[in-house]
């Protein structure tokens, strides 16, 4: 995402909240008060795990296969979903609940609608659509920060271990990954400063003598990044699945890091019509989400050549590229102090301004623990 197109979002979202007035902010209740919580069979402790606990080889949560079983609505709802790719992995889940019939089992007829973020934002503060699956970034920063009621409610995936994907660097003679420097270097993304990538991004710079005011950025599109880092055009580059494999082993490239692995970095965003008007909708379709990822990515489903098949066909991807990269893990839940470090990279590459919001204006965790059955304590 580019970073003007970030700032016109923002505006907008602004102007918008001007004109229509300030929602009240959600505090993670309903607002006709506190909401019924009761124990999911097939989710016991393993459902649930601290947002606090932040180590890289923490077991994601799950509940058993099947689990949460479906609890029909008694009003049938049509929702519309935003999402920027309807072939990327970290859709699948989303993609496959769908496919399996597991909205329709909630009650729920779930609508896919690809829109680049800035663009899903307002239509979702206003009320036009019901949810974004994308990520915290810079616009939806800024777009709470203008008065609008949307949450980053349930996660998405993290990294497996054997990911390389992330900031990879091109080796001048004698450097090598643990003494390269990046000060003053150039590097190459196809996604803007007001992406989620600024915050392990700044962690991998910190670590080799830079920052994110001291790299110059340059923007190419996807077919472009690895042709620049591999043809000298930049120094660095984020690359993402499966391009990494395209450098992976040559001696002339090094991999500096990547997203933190336990850390989720994106997946649902509500705005008020599920998390105000209609919270039992919101509960259902992650519901329907965390019982999709229980019963057929609670794993390394990549080890399934019959389901990576599937998938591929889906995706309308290659089963060879698709099973070329390690399995994502996927992982609904939202890590404490993952929305301040966020912030923190928004602010230092000046795409957002002033003072960071508390965690509960931007993350609400309540619906996703209301759907396995944990009741968060006091």
């Amino acid at each position: 995402m580019r970073p003007r197109t970030t700032t016109v979002a923002a505006a907008l979202l602004t102007a918008l909240a001007l004109g229509a007035g300030c929602a009240a902010h959600h505090d993670g209740a309903a607002p006709t008060g506190p909401r019924t919580i009761r124990p999911v069979a097939g989710c016991g402790k393993a459902s649930w795990t601290d947002p606090a606990d932040l180590a890289p080889d923490r077991t994601p949560a799950r509940c058993d296969k099947g689990a949460p079983a479906p609890r029909p609505l008694a009003r049938h709802r049509t929702l519309t979903v935003a999402t920027g790719t309807l072939g990327a992995e970290y859709v699948a889940p989303l993609r496959l609940a769908l496919a399996k019939g597991e909205f329709r089992k909630e009650g729920l007829d779930v609508r896919l609608k690809v829109l680049p973020t800035p663009e899903a934002l307002p239509l979702l503060a206003k009320g036009d659509l019901d949810a974004l699956w994308a990520a915290p970034e810079a616009a939806v920063v800024n777009g709470v920060n203008g008065g609008f009621d949307i949450r980053w409610v349930a996660g998405n995936f993290s990294p497996a271990p054997r990911s390389r994907s992330g900031l990879w660097v091109r080796l001048k003679s004698g450097e090598s990954a643990s003494s390269v420097s990046l000060r003053g270097s150039r590097m190459g993304t196809m996604i803007g400063k007001g992406s989620v990538i600024m915050y392990p991004m700044a962690a991998s710079f910190a670590a080799h003598g830079a920052d994110l005011r001291s790299v110059a950025f340059q923007q190419l599109g996807s077919a472009d990044v690895l042709t620049a880092l591999t043809g000298g055009g930049v120094d660095s580059a984020w690359l993402l699945d499966p391009v990494w494999r395209r450098v992976d082993g040559d001696r002339k490239y090094a991999f500096l890091g990547g997203q933190p692995q336990g850390e989720p970095l994106g997946g649902a965003l509500y705005g008020p019509n599920l998390l105000q008007r209609d919270p039992d909708a919101g509960v259902a379709f992650l519901r329907a989400c965390i019982r999709t990822v229980n019963t057929y990515f609670a794993g390394d489903y990549k080890a399934d050549r019959a389901f990576v098949a599937e998938l591929a066909r889906l995706l309308k991807s290659d089963p060879k590229t698709l099973a070329s990269v390690p399995s994502l893990r996927m992982d609904w839940e939202i890590r404490k102090g993952t929305a301040a470090r966020l912030q923190k990279a928004y602010r230092d590459t000046g795409v957002t301004r002033g003072a960071p919001l508390p965690e509960n204006r931007l993350v609400d965790r309540g619906l996703y623990a209301e759907a396995v059955g944990h009741r968060p304590r006091p």
